[in-house]
């Protein structure tokens, strides 16, 4: 009899201790979680733009550019510390801008369809600077007037580039933008947010819960199989090698991908804002940007997503890092934000765009 109940309560004793050890570690699991979100933030830059931002880009934590409505360009050469507002290179809207190296660069220009004298007149064209960006000439695309607007452009090795738009229009060169062709595209829906990985891997998203997947280059595109994500509306695409990758959307929307887009399942990001972009560093840590405000934060690819603060309400349309420890996001208003830590965490490999 003794002896069953030393038994007894030995189970008993074990049990005790393996309860309390499993709430220590789900204690040390949060504690890191928010140890991970506060090590750094965002503070709002200064800058005597009203414009509506669409796009930033850096070549270093110093050097950088930000774009948006009516031709607004603004450059920085101290982080954002201070910005200039340098001369429009048009009076369109500039969707995006992208530098290869510290003089080539490129702008991605709508026309307003009002401002149209005649329907000879582009919607949509490209912008190229070779001296870092003191003057810019304009380039066509495809050599005759285009009919549909265009909103991003992505540059890769060996001169490849990717342009496209509305309408499931894509472009691309083969020489780094002097001449461009328009490739088959498998939708009719806008596109929105691409990336590519190399010269022939790549992923396109857009509207229509549009996620296209290419692996020669664009010749070719595969549609991805979503589960119950009819009305999203996908705005960007983030992928850290050839398999894995997130997609983020309309009404708090993010999905990921383990098998290089063919599937995706939905994380819940406990938000219900749009979200507009989205950068991952590495198979744990990203951030994600949108309406009201909205950063998202996570170090654990996506099983969990903090909600950081960000010094405005306005609209973060766009957001890049050079860096773990340096990163900027921009929007409505002439809204720039930069996100700096405290101690260094080590510099991470240049995010692909």
């Amino acid at each position: 009899m003794n002896t069953l109940r030393h038994k007894f309560n030995s189970i008993r004793n074990l049990r005790r201790r393996s309860l309390r050890l499993l709430l220590l570690l789900l204690t040390a699991h949060c504690l890191l979680l928010t140890t991970s979100a506060s090590t750094g933030a965002w503070r709002r830059q200064q800058t005597s733009s009203l414009a509506w931002l669409h796009a930033v880009f850096f070549l270093d934590q110093n050097r950088g550019w930000a774009v948006g409505s009516r031709g607004a360009l603004l450059s920085t050469m101290d982080g954002g510390k201070s910005w200039q507002s340098k001369a429009h290179p048009t009076e369109d809207i500039i969707r995006d801008i992208y530098f290869y190296d510290e003089q080539n660069g490129w702008m991605v220009c709508e026309r307003n369809i009002y401002d149209l004298r005649s329907n000879d007149e582009s919607r949509a064209y490209l912008m190229n600077t070779s001296d870092g960006g003191q003057n810019w000439e304009r380039v066509k695309i495809g050599g005759a007037a285009m009919d549909v607007r265009l909103v991003r452009a992505i540059f890769g090795p060996g001169g490849r580039g990717w342009a496209f738009g509305e309408g499931g229009a894509i472009y691309t060169t083969r020489d780094s933008g002097a001449s461009w062709i328009r490739l088959r595209a498998p939708t009719p829906f806008l596109l929105l947010g691409g990336t590519f990985i190399d010269e022939n891997s790549g992923w396109l998203v857009g509207a229509g819960a549009t996620i296209l997947r290419t692996s020669d280059g664009g010749e070719t595109w595969h549609h991805a199989t979503l589960l119950n994500a009819t009305n999203v509306r996908f705005n960007s695409i983030s992928f850290v090698d050839g398999r894995l990758g997130w997609a983020v959307g309309s009404g708090g929307t993010i999905y990921r991908t383990i098998n290089a887009g063919r599937t995706w399942q939905r994380q819940n990001s406990g938000v219900a804002s749009d979200l507009l972009d989205v950068k991952f560093f590495d198979s744990v840590e990203g951030w994600v940007v949108g309406n009201q405000g909205t950063i998202l934060h996570t170090t654990d690819g996506g099983l969990h997503w903090i909600v950081e603060q960000s010094s405005t309400p306005h609209a973060l349309e766009r957001i890049f890092f050079v860096n773990r420890s340096h990163g900027w996001a921009v929007g409505f208003g002439g809204t720039i934000i930069s996100y700096g830590i405290g101690s260094s965490r080590g510099e991470a490999p240049r995010l692909r765009r």
